[in-house]
């Protein structure tokens, strides 16, 4: 299959915060590949260089040493992201536009033509079940709403890999359901889906495969259902047990 996603020896280190302790690795030597049309867990504890390994892949951060890969071209090169769309974690939009809006202003950053952009946007407002309020302003919209009209942008450009940043954080339950179910379905559209998060349990509903990591290292990769029969656990005590968590305490 063809290899949508890619590290290879990724290292990203920072200086260190306090004088004379030289500089902090918070991605170590990461080898990850992502196929198309799989979604794909990228896991780990606050810290463990997620949000760094994402930067490097969209550009906002550059790589000590290593390198990475989408579509198969080095993401140093401004062509590699042109088909991802993407989610951040903290999401910030004019409150005053409505989701309808919203979209018509990605749609022409994307230059992509009026008669066009109606129709994606008819189709991703029905998508992420906001249609009925798309002339509402999104300063109206809960929390669910407004990270489902921020997957609807992510999606403008029609993209083939999705990089999502915790994309139910600080969600309901009813939210993180919606969420999974719009992930679901791209899945079913072919889309690639790389993303991270702390709800395991959906983690373990919707993905293929995961990666865990930890203090910027890779400590396990691969299909869930094989972590599960081979650790004889499910996905969450196998994170805990990574990361080295006990019930009376870090080991």
């Amino acid at each position: 299959m063809q290899t949508i996603l890619e590290t290879r020896n990724l290292r990203v280190e920072y200086p260190a915060q306090a004088k004379g302790q030289g500089r902090k690795a918070a991605v170590k030597d990461l080898n990850l590949r992502v196929s198309a049309g799989e979604v794909f867990g990228f896991l780990g504890p606050n810290g463990a260089g997620k949000t760094t390994t994402m930067n490097v892949l969209l550009g906002f951060v550059n790589a000590t040493s290593g390198s990475a890969f989408l579509f198969g071209v080095d993401v140093r090169e401004p062509i590699a992201r042109q088909r991802i769309g993407y989610l951040p974690e903290l999401t910030y939009y004019y409150k005053f536009l409505t989701a309808e809006e919203l979209l018509r202003f990605y749609a022409r950053i994307f230059g992509i033509p009026r008669a066009e952009a109606d129709r994606r946007i008819d189709r991703l407002l029905k998508l992420v079940e906001l249609e009925p309020v798309r002339k509402r302003p999104i300063r109206t919209y809960s929390k669910g709403m407004q990270q489902r009209a921020g997957l609807a942008q992510a999606l403008i450009n029609n993209p083939d890999l999705l990089i999502l940043d915790e994309p139910t954080s600080g969600l309901d339950p009813l939210g993180r359901m919606k969420v999974r179910e719009i992930i679901q379905r791209l899945k079913g559209e072919g889309k690639t889906v790389f993303f991270s998060s702390h709800e395991l349990g959906e983690v373990e509903t919707v993905c293929d495969r995961v990666a865990i990591i930890n203090q910027g290292e890779l400590r396990v990769e691969g299909r869930v259902a094989d972590l599960v029969a081979e650790h004889h656990s499910n996905l969450e005590q196998i994170f805990l047990k990574i990361i080295g968590y006990s019930p009376e305490g870090p080991t």
